[in-house]
């Protein structure tokens, strides 16, 4: 095996061209193997095998820097650095990551994990580079789709300032760009790098603009016939009416093409667009045939390409899209926006009942925030579904297009709280903070599916901005019984008792139901409260309970800072009592990727964690006061 000789950067320059075939097959064999045991990113990284194997063998790897735009496809990169036996741990607790990490090797230039962010963080390497009097080469890559993200057209903007070398390689991986002038395009490519080309045309420059009168006409009218004749030949001039170079479009299974470009791009002074044509799922004929389901999977099986592990229960966005589609039936005003995850927050289903009503705006969380405020405003009630990481892109947008103007969008955060495999870039621990910044902003999570069916209704009655958090995973079934009308700002009381009070944001009710268990085993009486709203904060219910609970226990799947919690803590230290408060959350920490179990356990959030915590405490704790006395005028 070819691979077997793959141990370190650099390995693969020592593998004959003959070879470089079989060493793409044994790859591919390698990924689909490891990945249909652990889970991960297939279908991106099966098709870049190519492209990545051209990178390593043009450039000099750590000495030269690689950006992979998100960074789920650098998987073959991994390899290819000498990283193969970190697979069988790939995403879990303690593993290898299934992103770029700079902590893992010198050869990941730049930490990724969102989309549209390559050219920005290539662009400073590389004045970084030209400051420090250094000579290596950057590369971006970034994919068709992150392409439509704004950052990377503010960074392009930017790089056409450049004089020194910058390279972007596009992989396109959806669109079929020029396919029909691929020759032309290789052939405009040769000469416009070539040095002696590039001399001649500046050479010819400088004499005219000293011809006195007219030599700046003529430079103007030779560009604009250049113009018009790229135009004719090449159909994609957008790169280079911002001042990139374009180079392409090259196929991006084909090695030996895919150096010939990579070399002439290294030529260019300034930066340049290498346009790379690949097919997503390449060499597994069902992530070939549809490349979004395998695109981040769980542990599968080769031979028929299914999940091991089959569903029992409604996933939380199961719930959400079911009722959605059913609100939105008997409401024509209500639209649905996804930022290119129409799989993902299941919007999949709404686009294909209500194809009029459904947009799909690509990789522009910022963009989807201000046209849901533009739909709003408009006299429609948009919800934008979208992972708790992604919206955080979109932040500036929901202070000043949408809490400004108070208007009536909805938020459905899906992947909120901890969800695991893939690591810190993507964990949802940062909504409840940044959310309840924003005056009037609604925010609240359901404990459980009816919970959640609830909430969707009630955020479409009103008439501002609504923000609903839910986790990844399956939906809790517990507690179908407690239904209590949605009333804004109110919380629900699930156990009334004494002594310990359990306050849980979400997801956490059904850890706190446990713990109570738990803590009446022990003898201790203990009150649960479902909070609902982080935002507006029930003042009023915690007022009451605290006259007979000395102990206060928050729990949320949210960063301590900004969160319930420290709101909780605020407000009984206002009121001057002496109750203890107990504040569980997500330490003000990244967490890195594993099981969310696993994870829990490790941060302290699991039963048996929360469960010790509180019987450590408790000892202290006078619980025989009649009545605990507080300022009523907090």
């Amino acid at each position: 095996m070819v691979l077997e000789n793959i141990n370190k950067t650099g390995d693969i320059k020592k593998v004959s061209s003959s070879q470089y075939d079989i060493l793409a097959r044994e790859i591919r064999q390698f990924l689909i193997e490891k990945v249909s045991k652990t889970g991960g990113h297939l279908a991106s990284n099966l098709g870049v095998v190519e492209l990545t194997m051209a990178l390593h063998l043009v450039f000099n790897l750590p000495e030269d820097k690689i950006i992979w735009d998100v960074g789920h496809q650098s998987y073959v990169h991994k390899i290819l650095t000498g990283r193969k036996e970190g697979f069988d741990e790939l995403r879990q607790f303690g593993g290898m990551s299934g992103f770029p990490k700079r902590n893992e090797s010198a050869s990941d230039a730049f930490n990724t994990g969102h989309s549209s962010t390559s050219i920005s963080a290539g662009l400073g390497l590389v004045q970084a580079r030209d400051l420090l009097g250094q000579s290596h080469s950057v590369v971006s890559v970034i994919g068709d789709g992150s392409l439509t993200g704004g950052m990377a057209y503010e960074a392009m903007n930017n790089a056409a300032r450049l004089k020194t070398n910058f390279i972007i390689v596009l992989n396109d991986n959806e669109m079929s760009i020029s396919r029909n002038i691929g020759g032309v395009s290789k052939h405009l490519s040769d000469i416009r790098t070539a040095s002696s080309y590039t001399n001649l045309k500046n050479q010819v420059t400088k004499q005219l603009e000293q011809v006195p009168g007219i030599g700046k006409k003529m430079i103007k009218r030779i560009s604009k016939t250049k113009s018009s004749l790229k135009q004719l030949l090449v159909s994609e001039m957008l790169f280079e009416n911002m001042g990139l170079t374009y180079l392409g479009p090259v196929s991006g299974h084909d090695i030996h093409e895919l150096k010939h470009m990579f070399n002439l791009a290294k030529r260019v002074q300034g930066p340049v667009v290498v346009h790379v044509v690949t097919k997503k799922g390449k060499g597994y004929f069902p992530a070939e045939q549809n490349p979004s389901a395998y695109h981040g999977v769980s542990s599968f099986d080769i031979e028929t390409g299914c999940p091991k592990k089959k569903k029992t229960m409604p996933s939380w966005t199961d719930v959400f899209s079911r009722k959605l589609c059913q609100l939105a039936r008997t409401d024509d005003k209500i639209v649905a926006i996804t930022a290119a995850m129409p799989q993902g927050t299941g919007l999949d289903s709404f686009q294909r009942k209500f194809p009029n009503r459904f947009f799909d705006v690509g990789i522009a969380e910022e963009h989807a925030v201000t046209f849901a405020a533009g739909l709003a405003a408009g006299g429609l009630k948009p919800v934008f579904a979208v992972y708790s990481s992604f919206l955080q892109r979109g932040y500036d947008q929901l202070v000043h297009d949408i809490g400004l103007q108070h208007l009536p969008v909805v938020f459905a955060i899906d992947r909120a709280g901890l969800v695991g495999s893939d690591g810190e870039t993507h964990q949802g621990i940062f909504d409840l903070s940044f959310l309840s910044t924003i005056p009037e902003m609604i925010v609240c999570a359901p404990k459980n599916q009816y919970e959640l069916e609830d909430m969707l209704e009630y955020a479409f009655k009103q008439d501002g901005p609504v923000a609903i958090r839910y986790p990844r995973g399956n939906t809790w079934q517990g507690l179908k019984e407690y239904r209590q009308p949605i009333e804004t700002g109110k919380s629900e009381i699930i156990v009334h008792d004494r002594d310990i009070l359990l306050l849980a944001v979400g997801s956490m009710v059904e850890t706190a139901m446990k713990v109570r268990e738990n803590l009446v085993k022990e003898g201790y009486h203990a009150s649960v409260v479902n909070v609902r709203f982080v935002n507006p904060f029930n003042y009023e219910c915690l007022r009451a309970m605290l006259c007979t609970h000395p102990l206060v226990v928050t729990m949320e799947e949210n960063i301590y800072t900004g969160g319930y919690g420290e709101k909780v803590a605020s407000f009984i230290g206002r009121v001057g009592v002496e109750t203890i408060v107990l504040p569980f959350a997500i330490p003000d920490v990244y967490v890195e990727h594993g099981d969310v179990n696993t994870l829990k356990e490790f941060i302290g959030l699991d039963v048996n964690h929360l469960t010790q915590a509180i019987l450590d405490v408790v000892p202290f704790i006078q619980f025989d006061q009649e009545n605990i006395k507080i300022k009523t005028d907090a």
